[in-house]
């Protein structure tokens, strides 16, 4: 199954619906507690990320009975250095995701911990993160 959803920039109401939309299927369809929790976690980080970085974007899924692929991607600023992004408390949040509770510098961590695969691609023009989880 396939599904593909629009990530609107600085939208908090609607940031987490994709995480509960995949969480949802996953337990529906009874994949085991500790995976749905690590997708759920990767899933959260990484829709969070294109919300308060970027100018929107989208998340494509891919989903069979054996795999889990969903990509990640948006629209500019990008990410100016990748590896200090992914060390665990680097942040260039906005004063906006800090005041609303972001930008701790764990997102793209955590994303990494959680999954079994991970890829990220960044320019000025936008960021491409895919992860793959193995079910």
């Amino acid at each position: 199954m396939n599904y593909s959803f629009e990530i609107l920039p600085m939208n908090l109401e609607q940031a987490g619906y994709i995480s509960s939309f995949v969480k949802r299927l996953l337990v529906a369809d009874n994949v085991s507690k500790i995976i749905v929790r690590r997708v759920s976690i990767a899933t959260y980080e990484a829709e969070i990320n294109v919300v308060i970085h970027s100018f929107g974007g989208t998340c494509d899924i891919e989903y069979t009975k054996d795999k889990l692929k969903m990509v990640f991607s948006d629209k500019g600023p990008g990410i100016k250095n990748i590896d200090a992004a992914m060390s665990e408390g680097f942040s260039t949040a906005s004063l906006f995701a800090r005041e609303n509770g972001f930008g701790a510098g764990m997102g793209l961590p955590n994303i990494r911990k959680s999954c079994d695969e991970f890829d990220i691609k960044s320019s000025e023009e936008g960021t491409i993160v895919t992860i793959i989880f193995n079910l």
